[in-house]
């Protein structure tokens, strides 16, 4: 009880002694507000005027138009266009319609700038954008739908949903040719979910690369993009071993 009074008595003598500027100083950061840091928010990848923001890797200077503030691939030739920085951990949406029945696309996440000597798409994870009526022209199974995620050109990944090493959509969710679809992407660490029109169906983890650029894909069929937009999330820890390379022409990161 002695304690308890001494050390009451020490901290009223210590108040007494502060000057009226110095007590005023204490109580207001006592009062002051825990910093937040800057709010998250969305930002155009296409600004649905122009190509600013994305490099032509090797497709023809004719492969991508702007109308409408539509970003239209005519699907030839085959190869990527992609962002001209990396991203690492990020939220994207993005909304695409195919304009050809059996018609083939997608975005790569995390990939690399330019393909491989011989090859006409880059390494990377790609999410899938097929139309309905694909699997019917290739005689594929049902199994084989829009949505899929998987690595390209040996990209290692852990399927939610595995077929073979694919990642296959849970539940058909998209519309035909003509129909705009919506994307939500969720990337971070190593992990991609995906929604497809509003509900989750697919994801993987465990992507040997984390970081990388943004491409999307023209391969052999007209398709239309818009309102392309991402969130850019809090870094992790990411090392150079899973860190696509840095294009030449790149500011870097």
């Amino acid at each position: 009880m002695k304690k308890l009074l001494l050390i009451s008595l020490i901290a009223i003598f210590a108040l007494v002694c502060l000057s009226g500027s110095q007590l005023t100083r204490l109580l207001h950061a006592k009062n002051k507000p825990t910093p937040t840091p800057k709010q998250m928010q969305f930002r155009d990848l296409f600004n649905g005027k122009d190509l600013s923001g994305w490099v032509n890797v090797n497709t023809a200077a004719d492969t991508w138009s702007v109308k409408d503030e539509m970003l239209i691939c005519s699907g030839h030739p085959i190869g990527v266009i992609r962002t001209n920085r990396q991203y690492e951990n990020f939220i994207m949406e993005i909304e695409w319609r195919h304009m050809e029945a059996g018609g083939n696309s997608g975005t790569f996440l995390w990939s690399e700038a330019v393909p491989p000597k011989g090859k006409r798409l880059t390494r990377g994870i790609e999410v899938q954008m097929l139309e309905l009526d694909w699997a019917v022209q290739h005689n594929q199974t049902d199994d084989y739908v829009h949505g899929e995620l998987f690595g390209t050109i040996g990209l290692k990944i852990v399927p939610d949903n595995p077929r073979n090493v694919r990642s296959k959509s849970i539940e058909k969710r998209c519309k035909g040719k003509g129909q705009w679809n919506k994307y939500i992407i969720v990337a971070v660490d190593g992990v991609i979910k995906l929604s497809v029109n509003g509900k989750f169906v697919n994801g993987i983890s465990k992507s040997e690369c984390k970081k990388g650029y943004i491409c999307l894909e023209s391969e052999g069929a007209e398709i239309h993009f818009r309102n392309i937009r991402i969130m850019e999330l809090p870094p992790g820890i990411t090392t150079t071993k899973n860190t696509a390379a840095i294009a030449k022409e790149s500011p870097g990161n």
